[in-house]
């Protein structure tokens, strides 16, 4: 597509109050750098920020990004847009239903949703916002509920609804109609409002609650400059263990750079902050927001971003 279309669609997307950010041209992934990337200035001056945090409805912003470089397609971040948006899938190439969803009579996500409404003995949700994906799937757009945050959910995993069914809520994004993949464009097939998500559906993908929280064990150090790394420690656990939502991962990111700063200043070793933050993250690993894996990834990359600028505390 012209850069200018895309242009128009970042500009109407905005318009309707729900920030855009930058995809690769003619892909779906984010054109920003990445944490394990990141240079550490300009927008990340103070820390990383993600593609959630740089979202914008600033027109002046969203015009000086698509106006040069290459023709982006458009992110919408589902988040702070206020908005759930319920993926119905179809199988790829080679792949096909589940079995359990299979047996049923169901051959695309749509199906399986159906089957889903009908479980629950309520009518399927399809009067709202509605976008056909270039692989033949649907976008059905909700507004997100007030007081409950909804994560991303992917097919049958945890509290998710089932095979070929994603969430994207806080931590999620998808392509904004009139963005085109190389396989064909996003297109708005129902311009209504989005509907409020039926209160169902909110409760089957109400994250489960946090397991109780053990305290975040922090080794005295000895010396003078003890007391103020016991402080800074403690508070990049505390950082980690209260983060919430779509800011749970960025947040243990922050926690390993400030405290990376302070292990290469040589007032600490990478292996106690990271067996400190992993010991933070427990909860949110235990509640699906991420992995182990993740966790020790990001971990990584800011103890690492905090080695570009050690700080060293007086003895």
């Amino acid at each position: 597509m012209p850069p200018s279309d895309l242009l128009n669609t970042a500009l109407d997307t905005a318009a309707r109050g729900w920030p855009v950010f930058p995809l690769v041209p003619g892909g779906s992934s984010p054109a920003l750098h990445s944490e394990f990337r990141c240079p550490g200035t300009g927008p990340c001056a103070s820390g990383h920020r993600k593609w959630e945090q740089r979202a914008t409805t600033d027109p002046a912003v969203i015009e000086r990004c698509w106006s040069h470089g290459p023709a982006y397609n458009v992110g919408l971040a589902t988040g702070p847009a206020g908005l759930v948006v319920i993926d119905l899938d179809v199988p790829k190439l080679g792949k096909s239903v589940s079995e359990h969803w299979a047996a049923q009579g169901a051959e695309t996500g749509m199906d399986v949703f159906l089957l889903v409404c009908a479980d629950a003995g309520q009518a399927p949700p399809l009067d709202t916002f509605t976008v056909a994906t270039p692989s033949g799937g649907t976008h059905l757009y909700f507004t997100a509920p007030d007081g409950v945050e909804l994560r991303i959910t992917q097919g049958e995993r945890g509290n998710g609804l089932g095979w070929g069914i994603d969430t994207r809520a806080h931590g999620g994004y998808v392509v904004a109609a009139g963005s085109t993949r190389r396989d064909g464009p996003y297109v708005v097939t129902d311009d209504q409002p989005p509907a409020p998500l039926p209160t169902w559906l909110v409760e089957q993908l109400r994250p489960a609650p946090l397991p109780p929280q053990e305290p975040t064990p922090v080794t005295p150090l000895q010396g003078r400059r003890s007391r103020y790394l016991d402080a800074a420690v403690a508070a990049e656990a505390q950082r980690v263990t209260t983060a919430t939502g779509g800011e749970r991962n960025y947040a243990l990111y922050c926690a390993a750079a400030a405290l990376g700063q302070l292990a290469a200043g040589g007032a600490l070793t990478e292996q106690d902050v990271t067996e400190t933050l992993l010991h933070a993250a427990q909860g949110h690993v235990a509640a699906g927001a991420y992995r182990w894996s993740q966790a020790r990834q990001t971990i990584a990359s800011g103890l690492r971003a905090g080695a570009k600028r050690p700080r060293k505390v007086a003895a």
